[in-house]
């Protein structure tokens, strides 16, 4: 990993006062959390008990006061899709990828780009062919007769990679590719922020997101603080993963997220030989979690093996097979979305 990618990801990791350092005071205090003088100190009674109750109520107050966090648009991006599913496993990143290709292909004087919010497990390098390190925008400044004053918004920022068209950042940029990420949810939410905040998406009409799977820290950062203009869910016809699926739109709903509709992925696997065909995960499942949701059937998607194929070798089956059966499938799902979207802000 090139210094610039390193310092980044170190930034993202320190999230305690003076790099994680315990400070002095705090190093001499004992294991109940006071310093000894304290503790050797008789109790000032019930008054003084009556006091910290009181003023742990207000602090209370005063941050329920504050409510959710301020949505804050992304800089340079008119509508957001997120790209989602209860469980893993589902094929989530993979209608991703080919949602953001499609959209793309449908009107080529859209730009869009597709963020890899999968802190654990990015998929996005390999499936869009690409490495590296993102390069920094260099630092802006206004020449004094003293000084540099740096402009606030100058600060570097990460440039995404692009193949294909689009735009990409992920996680995995910056790490090699067989490192795990080891970090706890606080950690993950900072760089999630960060792939939000410190990146050059440039101008984007549509930024896809593939969302982690759950409903987890990832899923509630991203949806308090960025305006999302819809969600789609993804998931197979199996019962275990339609439980999954049903909490996700559930989640959406609860943060105020529209859900644009349901995508029934592996819906039937097709012999190459006989041309037999065999729900191998179950029949309309995802169409009848719609109509218990009342949400619409986005599309639906064979279980084919040149889909995994094609993504497994970088090269998607939208762009390296465009007039497949699996490339208009996804080409269907990006005109319904489409079709859902609220008109972008001018």
């Amino acid at each position: 990993m090139g210094g610039a990618a390193w310092l980044w990801a170190l930034r993202a990791a320190r999230l305690l006062p003076g790099g994680g350092r315990v400070s002095a005071p705090a190093a001499r205090r004992g294991r109940l959390g006071c310093t000894p003088a304290a503790c050797a100190a008789p109790s000032a009674g019930s008054a003084s008990s009556s006091s910290g109750d009181e003023a742990l109520r207000d602090r209370r107050a005063r941050i329920l006061s504050r409510g959710l966090p301020k949505q804050k648009p992304i800089e340079g991006v008119k509508q957001v899709v997120v790209v989602a599913s209860g469980k893993g496993g589902v094929g989530k990143s993979t209608t991703a990828v080919n949602i953001a290709l499609a959209l793309a292909a449908n009107d080529s004087a859209k730009e869009v780009g597709l963020l890899d919010a999968d802190i654990y497990g990015p998929s996005i390098p390999k499936m869009m062919n690409l490495k590296g390190n993102p390069e920094l925008t260099p630092s802006i400044g206004i020449r004094c007769m003293t000084r540099t004053i740096h402009l606030q918004h100058s600060k570097n920022l990460m440039r995404p990679l692009k193949n294909y068209g689009i735009a990409c950042m992920s996680m995995g940029f910056l790490i090699e590719e067989t490192a795990p990420v080891v970090w706890r949810g606080l950690m993950v939410m900072s760089a999630v922020e960060k792939l939000l905040r410190q990146v050059d998406w440039g101008q984007l009409d549509y930024l896809v997101i593939d969302m982690p799977p759950g409903t987890g820290d990832v899923q509630l950062s991203v949806s308090q603080n960025i305006p999302i203009a819809g969600a789609v869910i993804v998931s197979t016809p199996q019962d275990v993963a339609l439980l999954d699926a049903h909490k996700g739109a559930e989640m959406f709903r609860k943060v105020h997220v529209p859900v644009l509709g349901l995508v029934q992925n592996m819906s039937v696997f097709q012999c190459p030989k006989c041309k037999h065909e065999t729900h191998i995960f179950g029949t309309d499942g995802v169409k009848d979690l719609a109509k218990t949701l009342g949400l619409d059937i986005l599309g639906d998607v064979p279980l084919h093996i040149n889909i995994r194929e094609t993504c497994d070798s970088g090269q998607p089956v939208v762009i390296s097979q465009p007039q497949s059966d699996a490339a208009k499938a996804y080409h269907k799902i990006a005109m319904e979305i489409l079709r859902r979207l609220p008109v972008p802000p001018a």
